[in-house]
């Protein structure tokens, strides 16, 4: 690519948009790998993505007034995904009440050695997350229900967390599983098992066809706002024509 910094203003654009938009967020972390050195064919990429927001840009998140604390969480992993370093991809969802206040989508730094140790440090990752996220709104007097549901589709790192038992395995992770089954004992969380078409954490780890990621779009608290939200426009045009004839 002759410019590169066509490239990564573009791509640092679009992840101050996965501030809102949390279906972007897996689309932005394989983009940013190529910020170095970019092709053609990641830029490409880079615009099927600007085109993808054209379809529907008033699409971003509705908090609604909702008296409910209760958390929630979803947590999954893509093993080996990268052909390149066969490093695995985690992804964690949380909400407040029905509606997302916390994501994630990001590749590990080790290669896992099973898909059992890829999706367990995908639920310690989010484990932390509630931990902090508890804290926080006790501090601000509204704690939420406890335990907290965390969703995997992973029986595996599911019975890794219900019985702490060590062996040729699972040693290598032993500090992960030693604070997940620490929060899943004092009722910090319960571990539930979901099909992996009802997993909602797909959307952050690997890509997904469009009727599967409408269905998961869907479900995420991520709604196409109302018009009326954005402001009149020709409302906007008049104070701006007589801001200029004043000045």
């Amino acid at each position: 690519m002759p410019d590169p910094t066509i490239y990564r203003h573009l791509v640092g654009k679009l992840n101050y948009l996965t501030n809102t938009r949390p279906d972007l967020s897996f689309a932005v972390l394989c983009l940013s790998q190529y910020m170095q050195r970019p092709c053609m064919s990641h830029y490409s990429t880079a615009l099927r993505v600007l085109r993808y927001l054209r379809t529907d840009p008033s699409q971003g998140i509705f908090l609604t007034a909702h008296l409910s604390f209760d958390l929630l969480a979803f947590c999954d992993a893509d093993w080996a995904a990268c052909r390149d370093s066969r490093r695995s991809v985690s992804g964690f969802f949380i909400t407040l009440g029905g509606a997302p206040i916390s994501w994630k989508s990001n590749k590990k730094i080790s290669v896992s050695m099973s898909s059992a140790e890829a999706e367990y440090r995908s639920m310690r990752r989010v484990t932390a997350e509630i931990t902090w996220l508890v804290r926080l709104l006790a501090d601000l007097s509204t704690p939420p229900t406890l335990p907290v549901p965390v969703h995997s589709d992973s029986q595996a790192s599911i019975h890794i967390a219900r019985n702490l038992v060590f062996h040729e395995r699972t040693k290598h992770v032993e500090l992960d599983c030693h604070f997940v089954h620490q929060q899943f004992l004092s009722g910090l969380i319960s571990l539930s098992f979901v099909p992996s078409e009802s997993q909602l954490a797909d959307l952050f780890t690997k890509p997904l066809s469009g009727g599967s990621h409408r269905s998961i779009l869907s479900k995420l608290g991520v709604h196409s706002l109302p018009s009326t939200l954005r402001g009149d426009v020709e409302t906007e045009e008049a104070v701006e024509t007589e801001e200029a004839s004043e000045a």
